[in-house]
This record gives structure tokens, C-alpha cells and sequence, in this order.
């Protein structure tokens, strides 16, 4: 007789862990709320579907529990990544180590994986929410379309980011109700939101720089790349980076700033010089007018104000302080951070199901035999650029690999 296992969430992690699962033999059914599966894939990569990196290796993921991750991306990584979707027909390309499907298209992704959940003769619930999960001798599903009976259970239903596309962090409480600690989800890759009255001011400019999280005036984390400056305070991929530790640091509530670099390519002692001769080309040039061609024409008046500096003034007449009070605004530009943008706006959260109760060759729980979890409802959290895909296709497989009865 066949081992049946349940999928709970129809996401990349679950349709993984299915595939796998049905590879050994296993009579796997699918439980999935939406009314397809895989809903989120195809807003990836800006419908692109940047499904890995070439770059692959546990310092571009987030948790407190950095062993474990290391231990998943030793069984399943880029290459078994790169393998498992090229045996599906899917053709990667790299763009500076980002990889996408050749074709470019998210759909071409999603597809293959319907393709052989068909194959694989896995069984889809579709439009169907768990309500809870029992274990007898056998694992009880209670779900809005019935009971289903299984021998294993894989938990991937995601975070509670983007829930538009069906992620409400129903399996927080699937785990929890198994007595599974979950380090409370805050939202990440997302936009940062600050409190300075001229914001609306710099709304829709976009500049490289660098961005740096300060947790009660101690440096957390920075990130450079093009910043976009919005009406409610910063976006961006550098900001996306970073957002994380400032959400979890508020969540806590310790007072954040940031500070944004808008000449990262120089040293601060630097920077007055670089100045200095820049006005001495031009003397008769007024402060504003000597910036222009440096930075966004928008963006002076604001640094300049931040300075306490007239853009009529003339560099020449500057006092020392007066110039290092500019170079440090260019440097060191603060901003008081208010909180970040809401679950519906982040691409990942930071928090989920505590990792030291999961084994990491197997994902497991440590404390039901027989239940697994996959995805982002664990407390890893990665950088932009293919790595919470990544996650997903790692965890996915390794539960799926377990559940059907052997390790990778």
C-alpha cells in the first residue's frame, strides 16, 4: 500500500515537495485555498521569474539559525536546482548570475510544474482552506472540502506576504497548534517609510547610493545600488535588502534611522575635496548650479537645505564647517523611520516556524514524527536575486524527498 502524504499550499515549495514526493512512490493529494496553484510565481522577477542564482551559499539568506541553512543548500542547491527544472524543460539564462527561464516568462515556469504534478498523477484540491490538522494514528486534515487521512503531511502554505496572491499565514497556526514556537513575521524586501517633512518633495527621484539601518545608533545593516525616493520615504533594491532589520528592530520597538550615501564611491575625507575642485572649475557657479550634473536637479535644494545652506550661496564663501556640514550631508544623510510598507506590499517576511525544531536533512519537526514544513513558513528570510525561490525549491524537495520514505 502506498504512503500518502498531504501537501498543504499549492506554492513553489509545496508543488516541489509533491513532485518529489510522487517520484518515490508516494499517493500524494494537494490541498491548495486558491483557485489554481502557484499564483505567486508569476509576479516573480517582475513576471520573469528569477528562480535562482549562480551565486549560491548561505550569506545571502536571513535567520537566526544560520547552521540549518547551510545544511539545506548542501543537499539542494543551484545545481540541483538548474537540473531539476532543465529535466522539466525549462532553459536557464544568467544575467550577472540571476537565472530565469529563457523564455523570460514566469508562466513557462509555473507550467512545467503543472505539467508533471499531471504526470506525477498528484491529486489537486483546489479552492480549499485547512482549518486543522489532528494525529491519531494517522494524520486527520480538516479541510472545507472534507477530511482527507494521511501518513505524512508537508506544511507549505507561505508567509503572510503578498496576500492578493493567497498567502494569509493560516499555517503559522497549523504549526503552532503542534506546539511549534513561531518567531512573530514581519514584512521584508519591502519599502521603508520615513517621517521628514519634505518627502513629498523628492517623490519619484531615483539615484545610486548607499542605504544604512541603525538600530538604537548601532549600524544593522546597509546596501547599495538605486535608491528610489518616494513621497513616503525609500524604495528600492538596496532598501529592499535592508528593510528587514529595520521591520524586526520595530517590531521590537527600538527607535530606527537610516542614512543614505550619495557619494558611496568616495571616502567622507574625500569628498570636500572633490568639492572644492569641482567649484573652483567654475567660480562663478552659486551652490545649486554646482551640483547640477552630480545629482538629480530635484534632489539639490534638498541636500542643500539639509545643510543649512542658501543654493544662491558661493562655495568660496563658505566657512570649514559650513563645507564639511555639506560633505557630511552628502555622506550621511539622515532619516527617522516611522515603519516599513504593510504584508501586502513585501515580497517575503522575516519570522515564521522557529528552524531548531525542524531537522534540516529531512524538514521535519523535531516534535511531531511525520510532519513536515517547507518554504516560507520557516524563519529564513533571503536577499533579492532567485533566493527565496531558492528556499522553496530546496525545502520543497528535501521534505518531499523525506516524506516519500528516503533522505536526498
Amino acid at each position: 500500500m502506498k504512503n500518502r502524504v498531504i501537501i498543504v499550499g499549492g506554492g513553489a515549495a509545496g508543488m516541489v515537495a509533491a513532485i518529489v514526493a510522487a517520484r518515490k512512490n508516494a499517493q500524494v493529494w494537494m490541498l491548495e485555498h486558491n483557485d489554481k496553484v502557484g499564483k505567486k510565481i508569476l509576479v516573480t522577477g517582475n513576471g520573469r521569474c528569477n528562480l535562482t542564482n549562480e551565486r549560491m551559499d548561505s550569506s545571502f539568506f536571513r535567520s537566526d539559525t544560520p547552521f540549518f541553512v547551510k545544511e539545506v543548500l548542501k543537499q539542494f542547491s543551484y545545481m540541483e536546482t538548474k537540473q531539476f527544472f532543465e529535466e522539466l524543460g525549462v532553459v536557464l539564462k544568467s544575467r550577472f548570475g540571476y537565472c530565469y527561464p529563457a523564455s523570460e516568462q514566469a508562466s513557462a515556469v509555473l507550467d512545467v510544474l503543472r505539467m508533471e504534478l499531471e504526470h506525477q498523477n498528484v491529486n489537486i484540491v483546489l479552492g480549499t482552506h485547512v482549518n486543522k490538522i489532528r494525529k491519531k494514528k494517522k494524520f486527520i486534515v480538516e479541510a472545507g472540502s472534507g477530511n482527507f487521512e494521511a501518513e505524512k503531511v508537508i506544511i507549505a502554505t507561505g508567509s503572510k506576504a503578498a496576500p492578493k496572491q493567497g498567502s494569509d499565514g493560516s499555517g503559522y497556526e497549523l504549526l503552532h497548534s503542534f506546539g511549534h514556537r513561531m518567531i512573530p513575521p514581519v514584512p521584508a524586501l519591502v519599502q521603508i517609510r520615513c517621517k521628514e517633512n519634505f518627502l513629498k518633495q523628492w517623490a519619484g527621484i531615483r539615484t545610486d547610493g548607499k542605504i544604512s539601518v541603525f538600530v538604537d545608533g548601532r549600524l544593522e545593516a546597509s546596501d547599495q545600488g538605486e535608491l528610489q525616493l518616494t513621497d513616503y520615504g525609500v524604495s528600492g533594491i538596496p532598501v529592499f535588502q535592508v528593510s528587514r532589520y529595520a521591520a524586526k528592530a520595530l517590531e521590537r520597538r527600538l527607535p530606527v534611522t537610516i542614512q543614505l550615501d550619495f557619494l558611496p564611491e568616495k571616502e567622507i575625507w574625500e569628498v570636500g575635496k572633490f568639492l572644492d575642485s569641482r567649484y573652483k572649475m567654475r567660480m562663478d557657479k552659486t551652490l545649486e548650479e554646482g551640483l547640477i550634473g552630480l545629482f538629480p536637479k530635484k534632489l539639490i535644494p534638498i541636500l542643500l537645505k539639509q545643510a543649512n545652506l542658501s543654493g544662491r550661496g558661493f562655495w568660496k564663501k563658505l566657512s570649514a564647517k559650513e563645507k564639511s556640514q555639506l560633505a557630511l550631508i552628502l555622506k550621511q544623510f539622515p532619516l527617522s523611520v516611522t515603519g516599513v510598507n504593510s504584508f501586502e506590499q513585501a515580497q517575503v517576511c522575516a519570522g515564521g516556524a522557529d528552524l531548531s525544531q525542524f531537522d534540516p536533512y529531512t524538514m521535519e519537526s523535531r516534535l511531531v514524527k511525520g510532519l513536515y514544513a517547507a518554504g516560507e513558513i520557516l524563519d529564513v528570510d533571503g536577499m533579492c536575486g532567485g533566493y527565496n525561490l531558492q528556499w522553496a525549491w530546496s525545502t520543497g524537495a528535501i521534505a518531499g524527498y523525506a516524506a516519500g520514505g528516503e533522505k536526498i
